[in-house]
């Protein structure tokens, strides 16, 4: 069991009621099925998107300031410090408009999309076969591909890496299901695999 917050969630009936369909179907494949609490993950990258936003934010200004000081006025036309710093600046404002995008978007990933279900969308946490020693699962998420959590289970703990429709993997698990075949190419790389567990 994972540690998570059944009790604060809505539409507990429906979403015990799919659990159990769905439950009752990895059960007639010989697959024990899992219950995740998918908000714990949103929250937990949440968080390391909110302190990277911090961060991000201190640097803007400091960009900012350092394109606006009379220190970085050209001497020669042969000086672009300005130039140099107003680019840095640009870069970090934008850095900071798409992490103010990547809460929003998380934030705002429906329910419905994070309820049990069969066919691997947005909002499924999803295993494969190789992935089984490293007890890590992969979150379909629409922004935020690349960062990481963890889930603590009782006895043990799963890492979790959110994929975004738009990487190779995230595409290539797109619409699959259970025991379905994944394959993907990396760099001229061809690499295949099994989905042993969708949630």
């Amino acid at each position: 069991m994972i540690e998570c917050k059944i009790a604060q969630s809505t539409g507990l009936l429906s979403l015990y009621s799919q659990y159990a369909a769905l439950k009752q179907y990895g059960a007639a494949l010989g697959r024990i099925f899992i219950y995740l609490d998918k908000t714990i993950i949103i929250n937990q990258v949440t968080k390391q998107l909110t302190q990277e936003l911090a961060l991000a934010l201190v640097a803007a200004n400091n960009a900012h300031k350092a394109a606006t000081d009379d220190q970085s006025v050209a001497e020669t036309q042969y000086d672009t410090l300005a130039i140099e710093q107003s680019y840095l600046a640009e870069g970090q404002s934008r850095r900071v408009d798409e992490i103010k995008y990547a809460i929003k978007r998380l934030q705002n990933i429906p329910l419905e999309a994070l309820k049990p279900k069969q066919k691997i969308n947005i909002g499924s946490v999803v295993q494969l076969e190789k992935d089984i020693d490293k007890k890590q699962w992969f979150f379909l998420a629409p922004v935020a591909g690349g960062y990481r959590c963890k889930l603590t289970l009782v006895n043990d703990t799963i890492n979790i890496v959110v994929i975004t429709p738009e990487s190779p993997l995230g595409a290539g698990m797109m619409g699959k299901v259970l025991d379905d075949e994944v394959n993907i190419k990396i760099a001229e790389k061809r690499i295949a695999d099994f989905i042993i567990m969708v949630n």
